[in-house]
This record gives structure tokens, C-alpha cells and sequence, in this order.
């Protein structure tokens, strides 16, 4: 009808007598209604996730599931269960021990509502982009994952974390919250809560704890992986940095006077680590390698993994851990003496043996007993390789002949760096190998040794000396890299775990990748030969029982510097008509070789195994020299890694 007006839309979008780009410019008040609409769903949203999520029966720690660690074959290894906590009141932890934590964690904890909305974003951003989704919480935030989530970094778990601890904070008072917060804590050392930890780190109860000493225990609530310095000299550092942030932090939050802060000048040294009587022997190292494994693949952590409920089947067969422990133990006893040579103290040794085909750690010799040797010893990264190192120059030079020639054969006029690398591998002699390092490129033979497995942290600084052994790969390691050469050039990553489960319910991170080729299959034959090459000039270990394969042994001239022995071996793969071959050495670090032939990738072939033999004082910065290890007729110790070798493989 004429004259009617038209009926007003409830939304002018696109607008009306707009013309061009301004018709579909949104009015300020659409924006305006839309925003206060979005506001309006967020908060109804939030309410109603509010109402749906209320706070659970809190954890029965002490009642949670055993950690079961399990050999290879199924059976179990050790169970590492009952959780190491004591509850203590409020008034039984010093208040500046409360200070410590508070100012190391989250210093508005008295005024703040539980929650921290710049934690929470900056959460949501890192798990949107990929990266870590820990971080930003505040105290009340901590006691809640502590007590009441489960440790997933999944955005829920953020959510419901963010809720509870709202409803904590509006439920419980703030001293309760310290309180629960401070019992349920992980401190690293199999502690959960102040009081186990102030047992674990200075033997003392909680409350007698002094400032010093409990900014120690808050710098370690940051990650005792990280700060706990009697793990590592790098940990030492930064507890150090950190134990003195945090006092200076009580300082400048008014927690702490100046005149008492001048009083503690002096790191409060914990007691050194000491593993449960559970993990005694061989089993706390086993332990520590599948932890490190786990953690790398699925990124928990020690504080996750002490919650417990978790099944880790290790790739570790019992039976050689336990041969390979008894050769050491044999050679131990049988030819050091300090009592009578004061050069036979201090004495280590560490070993690994890895399976080439897949990779598998089947065994390991990590110290005399994990319960007074914290130290890993086949995992460490501290021992120089020496002449151990020198076959991977030769396998680069072997590599870029292969590369250069392909399928063609070799002019006869055409120099062969290789050649030259044999004779002088034969002969200990280290001139042609820093030659080599100049010729080859620096940067290539480190490459190839990184494709070999060995860790880019453990290479010394590509230095003229370089070739020649300066850096300091684990015996895990070591014996992995040269797996590849008895595996026709492809290279298996090591690893100790071959599955893993939480609560009945399969952890992912396990997947095996397929093995690279790092050499071509001629390379790693002419590696195979060379080295069994240099076993013939020997047949048994000096003192030892006769071995199955020959094994050589040659001393460097350097003997002033020597400060470690290595020796790798393996088997020939049963059946073989041709035997395999050893070679042990010394050099400025000390070495020792082996291989054999390809041993074939279908059950993974007999294992590699890298024996180093060192001395290490313990607070000493530097390794001490093997001058005089064993007596004089040991080669000054390097012949004690072989007759290692020849016990385990003859305990066969």
C-alpha cells in the first residue's frame, strides 16, 4: 500500500541507501551489537563451563601406580613406585623458606585471584603454535595440576586448570593453598613435597631449613632436570644463577633485608644424588637411560613420569647387562689394585652395546653401583674419543673417493687419501689424519660423524686437532656409530624403549624411522675390512682368555696425555665363515676399534659394543692420566677396555 513505510530489518547489513564500498562497511552499531553479542555467548559459555566443572576428590598420591620398568624379554626389572612424600603444616616450613618460593614463582600470590590471564594467553598461543604449553601459571595454577589434572598439555587440561583454580581460590584460603602447593611440589630426586625434599638435598627436616638452603629448593621448582646441581656442571651454573636471583628477588619484594642478604654469599651445597637401594647396580643407569629416551620422545618430564601408572618395555636384555657387568667386574678385580698403586684409583669404566640393525641398547655398564656413582658412565659426555674417532675420517675420505669416482675405478695415477689414512690407522700415526682434516674439510667429516649418530653437543671446535679424537661422544653413542659400518652404511638412531604405557593406555612417540644411509655399501665394507684388517696382528688380549676373533693393540707415543682407553667390538653374525676383527689404541684421549663384517638389518645382527675405561675424581675439574693404570704391562690401562671385551663376548 502506498504511503506504508517500510518494515525496519533487524539487521541493516548490507546497508541500506549505501551505495559502493559503504554499503557493506558495517555500521558502528552492528560492530558494536555484534561485540556485545560475542561478549554475551563467552560469557554464557563461561558460566556454564563454570557451573559443569567443579573441583575433584583431591589425589591420593601416596595410592597412585608404580612406575614398572621391563626387560626385553617381558619380565619385569624394577618397579619404581611408592611416592617419597611427607605432608607437613604450614607452621613446620620457616617463612622465609615460604618467601623463597613465593618470589621465585609468583610474587603477587597473596593479592592475585588464582589465575593468571597472561599465563593462560600466552599458553594458548604457544599450544596453537606448536610450542610449549608450560609457563605463566601462578601458584594456585601449579597446586592444581599438582593435585587434581593429569599431566597432559592439551588445551582442556588448560581450561579445566583455569576453572578449578578460580574455585580453589574462592574456596580454600591462601596459606592452604601454599600449603598443599609446598606438599605436592616435585623437587626432583624421587621427592614430591618440601619436606622429602629438604631430606633429599641436606638431610634435614623442612623446618630447619635456612634461607640460603630453601632459595636453593625454590630455584629447583623451576625444573630439577635443569637446576638440580649435583646433576651436571651446566646444572651447578645454573642453580648458582638462580639461587642468587631469588635472594636478591627477597631483597627487592621487601621479604629480605640487605644486611641479611650479605650473610649468604656461599652456594649451599646439597648432598650429592643418591638413587633408591631399588635401582642398585646396573638398574638405576638402565633406569636413566629409558628415562632420558622417554623424555625425548613423548616430552614429559621426571615430574610427570613420578605420578607413576606408566609400563616402559626397555629394549635391554638381561642377560648380557648382566655378563657385561660381570667382565668388567672380572678385569676390575683382576688387574687394578689401589692399595697397592695409588694410579689405580679412581678408576672408571662405562660400556654400551647396540644391536645394528635397529638400534636397540641391549646392554649397558654405567659405574660400580648406581646407588654411590650417580654418574652415568655410558652415557656420559666427557670422555674424549681419541684414536676411536680417526675411522670416521677415514670412512669421509673412503666417502668423497665414492662420490668422485662412482662406479668407475680409481685411476691409477690418481693419489688416495684413503690409502694414506690406512697405513697411518695401521701405524698410530696422527700427522696424516690432521692433514686429512685440512684436505677433507673440517666441516665434512663432522657432518658425516652427526649422520653417524653422534651428537652435536659432544664435538669438540673444529680445531686442527679435530681428527684426531678431541671429542667426547657417550659409549652409547660410540657404539652406535659404528654399527653402521657392520649394517652396509645405514645408520639405526639408538634407542632403550620399544614401548610404553600410561594407565593401560599406549603412549605415543615410539615409532621407529627407517635407517639412513650414511655410506654407500662399499664404504662400509672397506671400513669393515680395514679394521678387521688390523685384528689380525694379534690373537687374544694381553693377561686375557683367548678370543674368538684376533684382536690388536697399539700404544701412542703421546703418554704423557693420555686420560682415556676405548675399545669397540662386535661378533661376527653366527654362522659367518670369516671371523671378525678388534683393534684397541691409545692416544691423546686413548682409543680402541672394531668390526665385522655386515651382520644383515632382519633381527638387528649381533650388537657393536664400546668400552672406555678413564680416571675422574670426583669435584676434579679435568680427567686424570692413565700413566701407570693396571701396572706396566697394561699399555698404561688401554689394554684393560679389550680383555673387557674378551670376557663379555667369551662369557657368550
Amino acid at each position: 500500500m502506498e504511503g506504508r513505510k517500510k518494515s525496519r530489518r533487524y539487521i541493516d547489513y548490507p546497508r541500506l541507501g549505501r551505495k559502493g564500498v559503504r554499503r557493506w562497511l558495517p555500521s558502528w552499531r552492528l560492530w558494536l551489537g555484534t561485540f556485545t553479542f560475542v561478549l554475551a555467548c563467552l560469557a554464557g559459555l563461561f558460566a556454564f563451563v563454570y557451573a559443569k566443572i567443579d573441583i575433584p576428590n583431591e589425589n591420593a598420591l601416596a595410592a597412585r601406580e608404580a612406575t614398572v620398568y621391563y626387560w626385553a624379554d617381558g619380565s619385569q626389572m624394577v618397579s619404581v613406585g611408592a611416592v617419597n612424600r611427607q605432608n607437613v603444616t604450614l607452621d613446620k616450613v620457616p617463612k622465609h623458606v615460604q618467601n623463597a618460593v613465593i618470589a621465585a614463582e609468583n610474587a603477587t600470590f597473596y593479592e592475585d585471584h588464582g589465575v593468571s590471564l597472561t599465563g593462560i594467553g600466552r599458553a594458548v598461543v604457544n599450544m596453537i603454535s606448536g610450542g610449549d604449553t608450560q609457563g605463566g601459571s601462578t601458584i594456585t595454577q601449579q597446586y592444581v595440576k599438582n593435585t587434581y589434572l593429569s599431566p597432559d598439555q592439551t588445551a582442556t587440561r588448560k581450561v579445566k586448570e583455569f576453572i578449578i583454580a578460580l574455585k580453589v581460590n574462592n574456596r580454600k584460603s591462601k596459606p592452604e593453598i601454599l600449603r598443599g602447593y609446598l606438599n605436592t611440589s616435585w623437587f626432583g630426586r624421587g621427592s614430591n613435597g618440601i619436606q622429602a625434599a629438604a631430606h633429599a638435598y641436606y638431610g634435614i627436616d623442612a623446618k630447619d631449613l635456612n634461607p640460603s638452603q630453601g632459595a636453593l629448593l625454590a630455584a629447583v621448582l623451576k625444573g630439577s632436570e635443569q637446576y638440580d646441581p649435583g646433576l651436571s656442571k651446566a646444572n651447578h651454573a645454573r642453580a648458582v644463577a638462580r639461587w642468587k636471583w631469588i635472594l636478591d628477588r627477597l631483597v627487592a619484594t621487601g621479604a629480605m633485608s640487605q644486611e641479611e642478604r650479605a650473610q649468604y654469599r656461599d652456594f649451599p651445597e646439597p648432598h650429592p644424588v643418591a638413587k633408591p637401594t631399588s635401582q642398585a647396580g646396573q638398574i638405576g643407569y638402565l633406569v636413566d637411560v629409558a628415562n632420558k629416551f622417554v623424555k625425548s620422545a613423548t616430552g614429559l618430564t621426571d615430574k610427570d613420569l613420578a605420578r607413576g601408572g606408566y609400563r616402559i618395555h626397555t629394549t635391554f636384555d638381561k642377560q648380557r647387562t648382566h655378563r657385561l657387568e660381570q667382565a668388567v667386574d672380572g678385569v676390575r678385580t683382576k688387574s687394578l689394585d689401589p692399595k697397592k698403586r695409588a694410579t689405580d684409583t679412581f678408576v672408571e669404566f662405562g660400556a654400551a652395546s647396540v644391536r645394528p640393525g635397529d638400534g636397540a641398547i641391549v646392554a649397558l655398564y654405567g659405574g660400580a653401583d648406581a646407588t654411590r656413582h650417580f654418574s652415568n658412565n655410558a652415557d656420559t659426555t666427557a670422555v674424549p674419543a681419541g684414536s676411536a674417532f680417526k675411522p670416521f675420517v677415514l670412512a669421509t675420505a673412503l666417502q668423497q673417493e665414492a662420490e668422485q669416482y662412482g662406479d668407475q675405478p680409481r685411476p691409477v695415477d690418481a693419489p688416495s687419501r684413503a690409502e694414506q689414512l690406512r697405513g697411518a690407522l695401521m701405524q698410530g700415526d696422527n700427522i696424516p689424519f690432521v692433514q686429512a682434516g685440512k684436505q677433507l674439510g673440517l666441516e665434512r667429516i663432522r657432518d658425516l660423524t652427526l649422520g653417524l649418530g653422534l651428537r652435536k653437543e659432544s664435538l669438540a671446535q673444529l680445531e686442527q686437532t679435530f681428527p684426531l679424537g678431541t671429542s667426547a661422544p657417550s659409549a652409547v653413542r660410540l657404539a652406535s656409530a659404528y654399527t653402521t659400518f657392520a649394517n652396509g652404511g645405514l645408520h639405526a638412531e639408538p634407542y632403550a624403549v620399544a614401548k610404553m604405557t600410561h594407565q593401560g593406555k599406549a603412549v605415543t612417540g615410539f615409532e621407529r624411522t627407517e635407517p639412513q644411509q650414511v655410506v654407500t655399501p662399499a664404504v662400509a665394507q672397506e671400513m669393515t675390512n680395514t679394521l678387521s684388517g688390523l685384528g689380525w696382528r694379534a690373537l687374544g688380549v694381553p693377561g686375557g682368555k683367548p678370543v674368538r676373533q684376533p684382536v690388536a693393540a697399539a700404544v701412542s707415543e703421546a703418554k704423557d696425555r693420555m686420560k682415556s682407553a676405548w675399545f669397540v667390538g662386535s661378533p661376527p653374525p653366527a654362522g659367518a665363515a670369516d671371523w671378525g676383527a678388534g683393534w684397541a689404541g691409545s692416544g691423546p684421549g686413548g682409543a680402541g676399534v672394531r668390526a665385522d663384517r655386515a651382520s644383515g638389518r632382519g633381527d638387528g645382527g649381533e650388537p657393536t659394543t664400546a668400552i672406555t675405561l678413564f680416571r675422574n675424581k670426583p669435584g676434579a675439574p679435568q680427567l686424570l692420566p692413565l700413566n701407570g693404570v693396571g701396572g706396566p704391562d697394561t699399555g698404561l690401562g688401554t689394554s684393560l677396555p679389550p680383555q673387557v671385551w674378551a670376557a663379555y663376548q667369551n662369557d657368550a
